[in-house]
């Protein structure tokens, strides 16, 4: 397993955009994704770094490995 990266928000908002989501809404510094199929909801903070618990959660919610998102990046 691949260590995690330090990225920002937005290159994770970049990267799920890729596996068919879209910005559904935002609200103050989180931004809502969603996709169709399977349906899926997903918030990802703007931040400029994202914890790596925080993303490692965003990546679970999604139904990647890490080695695949890294792949996305």
């Amino acid at each position: 397993m691949s260590k995690l990266p330090v990225i920002s928000g937005a290159e994770c908002v970049k990267a799920l955009k890729q596996i068919d989501f879209v910005v559904d809404r935002q609200r103050g510094s989180h931004i809502v994704l969603v996709r169709e199929d399977p349906r899926t909801t997903v918030s990802v903070p703007d931040h400029k770094e994202l914890d790596r618990g925080t993303l490692r959660a965003i990546i679970r919610q999604v139904g990647l490995s890490v080695d695949e998102f890294i792949d996305l990046l």
